[in-house]
Protein backbone atom coordinates (compact mmCIF):
# COMPACT_ATOMS: atom_id res chain seq x y z
CA UNK A 1 0.00 0.00 0.00
CA UNK A 2 1.08 3.34 -1.19
CA UNK A 3 0.39 6.19 0.91
CA UNK A 4 0.79 10.06 0.41
CA UNK A 5 -0.97 13.29 2.64
CA UNK A 6 -1.83 16.70 0.54
CA UNK A 7 -1.61 18.76 3.71
CA UNK A 8 -3.74 21.95 3.72
CA UNK A 9 -5.30 21.30 0.35
CA UNK A 10 -8.79 23.88 -0.56
CA UNK A 11 -11.12 21.97 -2.57
CA UNK A 12 -13.37 25.15 -3.24
CA UNK A 13 -13.02 28.55 -3.29
CA UNK A 14 -13.85 29.94 -0.04
CA UNK A 15 -13.93 26.48 1.64
CA UNK A 16 -11.37 25.75 4.50
CA UNK A 17 -7.94 23.80 3.98
CA UNK A 18 -8.51 20.52 4.40
CA UNK A 19 -5.74 17.34 4.91
CA UNK A 20 -6.61 15.53 1.24
CA UNK A 21 -5.27 11.25 1.75
CA UNK A 22 -4.33 9.54 -1.49
CA UNK A 23 -3.73 5.72 -0.99
CA UNK A 24 -2.73 3.52 -3.93
CA UNK A 25 -3.82 6.45 -6.87
CA UNK A 26 -7.46 6.77 -4.91
CA UNK A 27 -8.09 9.49 -3.14
CA UNK A 28 -9.12 9.12 0.58
CA UNK A 29 -7.94 6.05 2.96
CA UNK A 30 -5.06 5.60 4.86
CA UNK A 31 -2.85 8.64 5.86
CA UNK A 32 0.35 7.14 5.71
CA UNK A 33 3.69 7.73 3.75
CA UNK A 34 4.82 10.88 2.37
CA UNK A 35 3.53 14.29 3.37
CA UNK A 36 3.43 17.58 1.24
CA UNK A 37 2.16 20.91 2.34
CA UNK A 38 -0.08 22.49 -0.32
CA UNK A 39 -0.40 25.90 1.63
CA UNK A 40 -4.17 26.34 1.04
CA UNK A 41 -3.56 25.59 -2.43
CA UNK A 42 -6.73 24.65 -5.00
CA UNK A 43 -7.16 20.83 -5.84
CA UNK A 44 -9.60 20.50 -9.17
CA UNK A 45 -9.83 17.22 -10.56
CA UNK A 46 -7.50 16.68 -13.31
CA UNK A 47 -8.13 18.03 -16.75
CA UNK A 48 -8.73 16.30 -19.95
CA UNK A 49 -8.12 17.65 -23.62
CA UNK A 50 -10.82 15.51 -25.61
CA UNK A 51 -9.96 16.35 -28.97
CA UNK A 52 -6.21 16.55 -29.68
CA UNK A 53 -3.77 14.90 -32.70
CA UNK A 54 -1.07 14.36 -30.95
CA UNK A 55 1.49 13.67 -33.49
CA UNK A 56 0.79 16.59 -35.44
CA UNK A 57 0.52 19.27 -32.32
CA UNK A 58 4.15 17.80 -30.80
CA UNK A 59 5.40 18.16 -34.62
CA UNK A 60 4.51 21.90 -34.56
CA UNK A 61 6.21 23.20 -32.01
CA UNK A 62 9.71 22.78 -33.69
CA UNK A 63 8.32 24.42 -37.32
CA UNK A 64 7.71 27.60 -38.66
CA UNK A 65 3.99 29.27 -37.37
CA UNK A 66 2.66 30.86 -40.58
CA UNK A 67 -0.47 31.53 -38.02
CA UNK A 68 0.60 35.46 -38.12
CA UNK A 69 0.52 35.88 -41.68
CA UNK A 70 -1.89 38.05 -42.99
CA UNK A 71 -1.45 37.26 -47.08
CA UNK A 72 0.15 34.82 -49.16
CA UNK A 73 2.84 36.88 -49.92
CA UNK A 74 3.43 37.88 -46.32
CA UNK A 75 3.40 33.90 -45.78
CA UNK A 76 6.02 33.10 -48.37
CA UNK A 77 8.14 35.78 -46.45
CA UNK A 78 8.55 34.04 -43.80
CA UNK A 79 9.18 30.97 -45.63
CA UNK A 80 12.20 32.74 -46.92
CA UNK A 81 13.64 33.64 -44.06
CA UNK A 82 12.84 30.26 -42.24
CA UNK A 83 14.55 28.18 -45.56
CA UNK A 84 17.89 28.54 -44.46
CA UNK A 85 17.70 26.96 -40.49
CA UNK A 86 15.51 24.20 -42.32
CA UNK A 87 17.51 20.44 -41.75
CA UNK A 88 14.77 18.68 -43.85
CA UNK A 89 14.03 17.07 -47.48
CA UNK A 90 10.85 18.33 -47.64
CA UNK A 91 10.45 21.63 -45.68
CA UNK A 92 7.04 21.53 -43.80
CA UNK A 93 6.02 24.47 -42.28
CA UNK A 94 2.89 24.67 -39.87
CA UNK A 95 -0.71 27.55 -39.29
CA UNK A 96 -1.02 29.18 -42.46
CA UNK A 97 -5.06 30.55 -42.24
CA UNK A 98 -5.98 31.70 -45.68
CA UNK A 99 -9.38 32.52 -45.08
CA UNK A 100 -9.23 36.46 -44.98
CA UNK A 101 -6.36 36.38 -47.34
CA UNK A 102 -6.20 39.03 -50.54
CA UNK A 103 -4.05 36.86 -52.16
CA UNK A 104 -4.41 32.97 -52.77
CA UNK A 105 -1.44 30.17 -52.35
CA UNK A 106 0.45 29.04 -55.26
CA UNK A 107 2.56 26.87 -56.44
CA UNK A 108 4.12 29.66 -58.21
CA UNK A 109 4.49 31.78 -54.95
CA UNK A 110 6.97 29.35 -53.09
CA UNK A 111 8.57 28.52 -56.41
CA UNK A 112 9.77 32.12 -56.42
CA UNK A 113 11.27 31.32 -52.98
CA UNK A 114 12.21 27.47 -53.04
CA UNK A 115 12.53 26.44 -56.63
CA UNK A 116 14.52 23.64 -56.26
CA UNK A 117 13.75 22.64 -52.65
CA UNK A 118 10.46 20.84 -51.75
CA UNK A 119 8.35 23.03 -49.25
CA UNK A 120 4.73 22.25 -47.84
CA UNK A 121 2.52 24.78 -46.06
CA UNK A 122 0.05 22.73 -43.69
CA UNK A 123 -3.28 25.18 -43.06
CA UNK A 124 -3.74 25.52 -39.41
CA UNK A 125 -7.10 23.36 -39.63
CA UNK A 126 -5.09 20.51 -41.50
CA UNK A 127 -7.40 20.39 -44.12
CA UNK A 128 -5.08 21.77 -46.92
CA UNK A 129 -1.42 21.91 -47.94
CA UNK A 130 -0.05 24.36 -50.05
CA UNK A 131 2.75 22.54 -52.25
CA UNK A 132 5.79 24.08 -54.58
CA UNK A 133 6.37 22.52 -57.35
CA UNK A 134 9.41 20.70 -55.91
CA UNK A 135 6.75 19.28 -53.65
CA UNK A 136 4.04 18.34 -56.02
CA UNK A 137 7.01 16.29 -58.20
CA UNK A 138 8.18 14.48 -54.91
CA UNK A 139 4.95 13.24 -54.20
CA UNK A 140 3.90 12.16 -57.66
CA UNK A 141 1.32 14.88 -57.90
CA UNK A 142 3.14 17.44 -60.24
CA UNK A 143 -0.51 17.66 -62.66
CA UNK A 144 -2.12 19.72 -59.63
CA UNK A 145 -3.38 23.41 -61.73
CA UNK A 146 -2.68 25.46 -58.21
CA UNK A 147 -0.86 23.95 -55.61
CA UNK A 148 -3.21 24.21 -53.06
CA UNK A 149 -4.32 20.75 -51.91
CA UNK A 150 -7.86 20.31 -49.64
CA UNK A 151 -9.64 17.26 -47.89
CA UNK A 152 -9.68 14.39 -49.97
CA UNK A 153 -6.86 14.54 -52.21
CA UNK A 154 -4.68 16.09 -49.04
CA UNK A 155 -5.77 13.77 -46.11
CA UNK A 156 -4.42 10.58 -47.60
CA UNK A 157 -1.06 12.02 -48.08
CA UNK A 158 -0.29 14.21 -44.75
CA UNK A 159 1.16 11.69 -43.01
CA UNK A 160 3.47 11.16 -45.73
CA UNK A 161 4.57 14.97 -45.69
CA UNK A 162 5.90 14.64 -42.49
CA UNK A 163 7.53 11.40 -42.46
CA UNK A 164 9.73 11.16 -39.79
CA UNK A 165 11.44 8.60 -37.62
CA UNK A 166 9.50 6.89 -34.72
CA UNK A 167 12.28 7.43 -32.06
CA UNK A 168 12.33 11.48 -33.30
CA UNK A 169 9.15 11.70 -33.13
CA UNK A 170 8.66 9.79 -29.83
CA UNK A 171 10.91 12.33 -28.40
CA UNK A 172 9.04 14.83 -29.34
CA UNK A 173 5.59 13.42 -28.11
CA UNK A 174 7.08 12.76 -25.00
CA UNK A 175 7.93 16.81 -24.51
CA UNK A 176 4.55 17.50 -25.28
CA UNK A 177 2.73 15.61 -23.12
CA UNK A 178 5.30 16.73 -20.07
CA UNK A 179 4.28 20.13 -21.32
CA UNK A 180 0.64 19.22 -21.13
CA UNK A 181 0.69 18.06 -17.92
CA UNK A 182 2.82 21.14 -16.45
CA UNK A 183 -0.58 23.11 -17.66
CA UNK A 184 -2.66 20.22 -15.42
CA UNK A 185 -3.82 18.18 -18.02
CA UNK A 186 -3.61 14.22 -16.92
CA UNK A 187 -5.36 12.82 -20.16
CA UNK A 188 -6.20 13.27 -23.73
CA UNK A 189 -8.61 11.75 -26.49
CA UNK A 190 -5.96 11.07 -29.59
CA UNK A 191 -7.23 11.52 -32.61
CA UNK A 192 -4.16 11.52 -34.76
CA UNK A 193 -4.31 9.62 -38.10
CA UNK A 194 -2.08 6.76 -37.02
CA UNK A 195 -2.18 3.49 -35.61
CA UNK A 196 -2.48 4.84 -31.95
CA UNK A 197 -2.72 1.33 -30.13
CA UNK A 198 0.63 0.62 -31.24
CA UNK A 199 2.06 4.04 -31.12
CA UNK A 200 0.77 4.76 -27.59
CA UNK A 201 1.85 0.95 -26.22
CA UNK A 202 5.72 1.55 -27.92
CA UNK A 203 5.87 5.21 -26.36
CA UNK A 204 4.87 4.04 -22.75
CA UNK A 205 7.38 0.73 -22.82
CA UNK A 206 9.98 3.54 -23.36
CA UNK A 207 8.42 5.71 -19.95
CA UNK A 208 6.05 8.02 -21.45
CA UNK A 209 4.09 8.17 -18.45
CA UNK A 210 2.39 10.78 -17.82
CA UNK A 211 -0.84 10.97 -19.27
CA UNK A 212 -4.02 8.93 -19.70
CA UNK A 213 -4.82 8.46 -23.34
CA UNK A 214 -7.84 7.34 -24.98
CA UNK A 215 -6.83 5.92 -28.52
CA UNK A 216 -8.72 6.89 -31.88
CA UNK A 217 -9.28 4.47 -34.03
CA UNK A 218 -9.54 5.38 -38.10
CA UNK A 219 -11.26 3.39 -40.46
CA UNK A 220 -8.04 1.68 -42.24
CA UNK A 221 -7.71 0.77 -38.48
CA UNK A 222 -11.19 -0.77 -37.47
CA UNK A 223 -11.25 -4.38 -39.10
CA UNK A 224 -7.86 -4.43 -36.80
CA UNK A 225 -9.61 -3.38 -33.34
CA UNK A 226 -12.18 -5.78 -34.60
CA UNK A 227 -10.34 -9.11 -34.85
CA UNK A 228 -8.61 -7.98 -31.65
CA UNK A 229 -12.36 -7.88 -29.89
CA UNK A 230 -11.41 -4.35 -28.17
CA UNK A 231 -13.87 -2.56 -26.66
CA UNK A 232 -14.37 1.53 -26.05
CA UNK A 233 -12.75 1.90 -22.55
CA UNK A 234 -10.72 -1.41 -22.38
CA UNK A 235 -6.93 -1.05 -21.03
CA UNK A 236 -4.30 -1.30 -24.05
CA UNK A 237 -2.12 -4.25 -22.97
CA UNK A 238 1.65 -3.45 -21.72
CA UNK A 239 0.28 0.13 -20.78
CA UNK A 240 -0.40 -0.06 -17.05
CA UNK A 241 -3.85 1.08 -17.47
CA UNK A 242 -2.52 4.54 -18.73
CA UNK A 243 -4.27 4.01 -22.20
CA UNK A 244 -7.61 2.77 -23.19
CA UNK A 245 -9.36 2.04 -26.47
CA UNK A 246 -11.34 5.57 -27.75
CA UNK A 247 -13.65 5.60 -30.32
CA UNK A 248 -13.91 5.08 -33.84
CA UNK A 249 -12.90 8.57 -36.02
CA UNK A 250 -14.96 9.54 -38.94
CA UNK A 251 -14.37 12.53 -40.98
CA UNK A 252 -17.48 13.36 -42.66
CA UNK A 253 -16.82 16.70 -43.80
CA UNK A 254 -14.23 19.73 -43.97
CA UNK A 255 -14.25 22.74 -41.76
CA UNK A 256 -14.90 26.39 -41.93
CA UNK A 257 -10.88 27.64 -42.64
CA UNK A 258 -10.82 25.98 -45.63
CA UNK A 259 -14.44 26.74 -46.64
CA UNK A 260 -15.65 23.32 -47.00
CA UNK A 261 -17.55 22.44 -43.98
CA UNK A 262 -20.82 20.87 -45.27
CA UNK A 263 -23.71 23.34 -44.77
CA UNK A 264 -27.30 23.46 -45.56
CA UNK A 265 -26.78 27.48 -47.40
CA UNK A 266 -24.23 27.81 -49.79
CA UNK A 267 -20.98 29.76 -49.27
CA UNK A 268 -20.80 33.40 -50.93
CA UNK A 269 -18.90 31.91 -53.49
CA UNK A 270 -21.40 29.37 -54.02
CA UNK A 271 -20.94 25.42 -52.70
CA UNK A 272 -22.19 24.17 -49.59
CA UNK A 273 -18.63 22.64 -48.70
CA UNK A 274 -17.02 19.04 -49.04
CA UNK A 275 -19.07 15.95 -47.47
CA UNK A 276 -16.25 13.41 -48.10
CA UNK A 277 -18.16 10.30 -46.42
CA UNK A 278 -21.83 9.42 -47.96
CA UNK A 279 -24.58 8.35 -45.21
CA UNK A 280 -24.81 5.36 -46.03
CA UNK A 281 -21.30 4.64 -45.30
CA UNK A 282 -21.04 6.68 -42.56
CA UNK A 283 -23.97 3.88 -40.97
CA UNK A 284 -22.26 1.19 -41.80
CA UNK A 285 -19.06 1.80 -40.36
CA UNK A 286 -21.20 3.64 -37.56
CA UNK A 287 -23.03 0.23 -37.34
CA UNK A 288 -20.05 -2.33 -37.52
CA UNK A 289 -17.96 -0.33 -34.62
CA UNK A 290 -21.10 -0.26 -32.74
CA UNK A 291 -21.57 -3.84 -32.90
CA UNK A 292 -18.05 -4.54 -31.56
CA UNK A 293 -18.52 -2.67 -28.88
CA UNK A 294 -16.94 0.45 -30.43
CA UNK A 295 -18.22 4.16 -29.82
CA UNK A 296 -18.09 6.20 -32.51
CA UNK A 297 -17.03 9.73 -32.57
CA UNK A 298 -18.08 11.88 -35.76
CA UNK A 299 -16.43 15.24 -37.44
CA UNK A 300 -18.82 17.07 -38.33
CA UNK A 301 -18.61 21.28 -38.31
CA UNK A 302 -21.31 22.35 -41.30
CA UNK A 303 -25.22 22.15 -39.97
CA UNK A 304 -25.67 19.77 -42.85
CA UNK A 305 -23.19 17.32 -41.85
CA UNK A 306 -24.14 18.02 -38.14
CA UNK A 307 -28.18 16.65 -39.46
CA UNK A 308 -26.85 13.93 -41.41
CA UNK A 309 -24.37 12.77 -38.49
CA UNK A 310 -27.23 13.08 -36.02
CA UNK A 311 -29.33 11.04 -38.59
CA UNK A 312 -26.65 8.41 -38.49
CA UNK A 313 -26.74 8.12 -34.59
CA UNK A 314 -30.11 7.79 -34.80
CA UNK A 315 -30.31 4.98 -37.39
CA UNK A 316 -27.25 3.22 -35.96
CA UNK A 317 -28.27 3.44 -32.01
CA UNK A 318 -24.43 4.34 -31.95
CA UNK A 319 -23.03 5.74 -28.79
CA UNK A 320 -20.48 7.99 -29.06
CA UNK A 321 -20.20 12.39 -30.10
CA UNK A 322 -20.45 14.72 -32.84
CA UNK A 323 -16.54 15.87 -32.96
CA UNK A 324 -17.18 20.14 -33.58
CA UNK A 325 -20.59 20.99 -33.93
CA UNK A 326 -19.71 24.16 -35.37
CA UNK A 327 -22.56 25.10 -36.88
CA UNK A 328 -25.78 23.63 -35.79
CA UNK A 329 -29.50 24.15 -37.27
CA UNK A 330 -32.15 24.94 -34.84
CA UNK A 331 -33.80 21.79 -35.49
CA UNK A 332 -31.38 19.97 -34.36
CA UNK A 333 -30.00 21.00 -30.82
CA UNK A 334 -32.29 18.95 -28.80
CA UNK A 335 -31.58 16.14 -30.94
CA UNK A 336 -27.89 15.78 -29.05
CA UNK A 337 -29.59 14.93 -26.03
CA UNK A 338 -32.53 12.44 -27.53
CA UNK A 339 -30.08 10.66 -28.97
CA UNK A 340 -27.43 11.03 -25.94
CA UNK A 341 -24.86 12.26 -28.44
CA UNK A 342 -22.03 14.31 -26.98
CA UNK A 343 -20.78 17.84 -28.34
CA UNK A 344 -17.48 17.23 -28.50
CA UNK A 345 -16.63 20.94 -28.71
CA UNK A 346 -13.26 23.43 -29.19
CA UNK A 347 -14.09 26.79 -27.41
CA UNK A 348 -10.84 28.22 -27.97
CA UNK A 349 -11.30 28.34 -32.07
CA UNK A 350 -13.44 30.81 -31.58
CA UNK A 351 -11.19 33.23 -30.85
CA UNK A 352 -9.48 32.28 -34.22
CA UNK A 353 -13.05 31.70 -36.74
CA UNK A 354 -15.05 34.76 -35.68
CA UNK A 355 -14.04 36.90 -38.69
CA UNK A 356 -13.98 33.88 -40.72
CA UNK A 357 -18.04 32.80 -39.33
CA UNK A 358 -19.16 36.53 -40.28
CA UNK A 359 -17.43 36.75 -43.95
CA UNK A 360 -18.79 32.63 -45.05
CA UNK A 361 -21.84 31.89 -42.66
CA UNK A 362 -23.34 35.64 -42.75
CA UNK A 363 -26.83 35.78 -40.80
CA UNK A 364 -26.32 32.58 -38.88
CA UNK A 365 -23.52 33.06 -36.57
CA UNK A 366 -26.30 32.89 -33.59
CA UNK A 367 -26.18 29.58 -34.01
CA UNK A 368 -21.85 29.10 -34.50
CA UNK A 369 -20.12 27.81 -32.02
CA UNK A 370 -23.42 27.37 -30.26
CA UNK A 371 -22.38 25.77 -26.32
CA UNK A 372 -24.72 28.12 -24.40
CA UNK A 373 -27.70 26.65 -27.04
CA UNK A 374 -26.51 23.21 -26.72
CA UNK A 375 -25.92 23.39 -22.88
CA UNK A 376 -29.51 24.62 -22.52
CA UNK A 377 -30.79 22.04 -24.98
CA UNK A 378 -29.69 19.30 -22.66
CA UNK A 379 -26.74 18.04 -24.62
CA UNK A 380 -23.79 16.78 -22.27
CA UNK A 381 -20.39 18.89 -23.66
CA UNK A 382 -16.98 17.47 -23.67
CA UNK A 383 -14.23 20.25 -24.22
CA UNK A 384 -10.93 19.92 -25.81
CA UNK A 385 -8.40 21.95 -28.42
CA UNK A 386 -7.97 19.94 -31.35
CA UNK A 387 -4.37 20.77 -31.00
CA UNK A 388 -2.29 21.93 -33.40
CA UNK A 389 -5.66 24.16 -34.61
CA UNK A 390 -5.08 25.36 -31.05
CA UNK A 391 -2.98 25.28 -28.37
CA UNK A 392 -3.19 21.97 -26.08
CA UNK A 393 -3.57 24.23 -22.74
CA UNK A 394 -7.11 22.97 -20.87
CA UNK A 395 -7.42 27.30 -19.39
CA UNK A 396 -7.55 28.20 -22.62
CA UNK A 397 -9.84 26.36 -23.65
CA UNK A 398 -12.25 26.86 -20.24
CA UNK A 399 -11.26 30.88 -20.71
CA UNK A 400 -13.11 30.66 -24.12
CA UNK A 401 -15.99 28.87 -22.88
CA UNK A 402 -17.04 30.88 -20.04
CA UNK A 403 -16.14 34.05 -21.85
CA UNK A 404 -17.01 35.23 -25.45
CA UNK A 405 -14.56 38.34 -25.23
CA UNK A 406 -12.81 38.30 -28.13
CA UNK A 407 -8.54 39.46 -27.36
CA UNK A 408 -9.60 42.81 -29.43
CA UNK A 409 -12.12 43.65 -27.06
CA UNK A 410 -15.32 42.35 -28.61
CA UNK A 411 -17.87 40.44 -27.02
CA UNK A 412 -19.37 37.54 -29.77
CA UNK A 413 -22.90 36.08 -28.98
CA UNK A 414 -22.33 35.46 -25.46
CA UNK A 415 -25.30 33.97 -25.36
CA UNK A 416 -23.08 31.09 -25.81
CA UNK A 417 -21.16 31.88 -22.58
CA UNK A 418 -21.23 28.55 -20.49
CA UNK A 419 -20.94 28.51 -16.83
CA UNK A 420 -17.27 27.61 -15.06
CA UNK A 421 -19.29 24.32 -13.33
CA UNK A 422 -20.53 23.24 -16.13
CA UNK A 423 -16.86 24.13 -18.59
CA UNK A 424 -15.63 22.15 -15.62
CA UNK A 425 -17.10 19.19 -15.65
CA UNK A 426 -16.93 19.09 -19.39
CA UNK A 427 -12.69 19.07 -18.95
CA UNK A 428 -12.71 16.36 -16.37
CA UNK A 429 -15.60 13.86 -17.25
CA UNK A 430 -17.99 15.15 -15.06
CA UNK A 431 -16.03 16.04 -11.89
CA UNK A 432 -16.49 19.57 -10.69
CA UNK A 433 -14.81 18.76 -7.01
CA UNK A 434 -12.12 16.27 -5.74
CA UNK A 435 -14.13 13.54 -3.43
CA UNK A 436 -13.40 10.05 -1.67
CA UNK A 437 -12.82 7.07 -3.73
CA UNK A 438 -11.81 8.91 -6.68
CA UNK A 439 -8.76 8.08 -8.48
CA UNK A 440 -6.30 10.59 -7.75
CA UNK A 441 -5.61 12.75 -11.51
CA UNK A 442 -5.49 16.15 -9.93
CA UNK A 443 -4.51 19.32 -10.45
CA UNK A 444 -3.32 21.67 -8.38
CA UNK A 445 -3.12 25.78 -8.93
CA UNK A 446 -1.08 27.90 -7.29
CA UNK A 447 -3.91 29.95 -5.74
CA UNK A 448 -6.38 29.26 -4.08
CA UNK A 449 -9.18 30.82 -6.26
CA UNK A 450 -10.68 30.45 -10.00
CA UNK A 451 -9.99 33.73 -12.07
CA UNK A 452 -13.40 34.60 -13.40
CA UNK A 453 -12.29 36.92 -16.13
CA UNK A 454 -11.17 34.56 -19.63
CA UNK A 455 -8.30 36.08 -19.83
CA UNK A 456 -7.14 35.90 -16.30
CA UNK A 457 -8.26 31.83 -16.35
CA UNK A 458 -6.29 31.41 -19.61
CA UNK A 459 -2.98 31.74 -17.26
CA UNK A 460 -4.45 30.02 -14.50
CA UNK A 461 -0.85 29.06 -12.88
CA UNK A 462 -0.50 25.57 -12.09
CA UNK A 463 1.72 23.86 -8.79
CA UNK A 464 1.65 20.19 -9.52
CA UNK A 465 -0.24 17.18 -11.56
CA UNK A 466 -0.80 14.03 -10.43
CA UNK A 467 -2.05 11.08 -12.39
CA UNK A 468 -3.17 7.77 -10.72
CA UNK A 469 -1.88 9.39 -7.34
CA UNK A 470 1.72 9.81 -8.70
CA UNK A 471 3.13 13.42 -9.63
CA UNK A 472 3.51 14.03 -13.57
CA UNK A 473 4.93 17.44 -13.07
CA UNK A 474 5.76 19.72 -10.44
CA UNK A 475 6.85 23.31 -10.23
Amino acid sequence: MTGLLLRGARLAPGEAPVDLAVTDGIVGGDRGGEVVDLGGRLVLPGLWDNHVHFDQWALAQSGLDLSSATSAAHAVRLIAEHLPAADTDVVVVHGFRDGLWPDSPTAALLDAVAPDRPVVALSADLHSGWFNTAALQCFSLAQHPTGLLTEIEFMPIMNDVQRVDPAVLDRRVDAAARAAAARGVVGVTDFEIADNRASWTRRVAAGADVLRVRCGIWPRWLDEALADGVRTGDDVPGTGGLVTVGPLKVIVDGSLGTRTAYCHDPYPSGGHGVLSVRPDELCALMSRASTGGLDTAIHAIGDRACEQVLDAFAATGSRGSVEHAQLVAGKDFPRFAELGVVASVQPAHVHDDVDLAEMYWPGRTGRAFPYGTLLASGAALALGSDAPVAPLDPWLTLAAAVDRTLPDGRVWHPEHEIPWEAALSASTGGRTRVRAGDVADLVVLDTDEIPTAGAALAVTPVWATMVGGRWTWRG
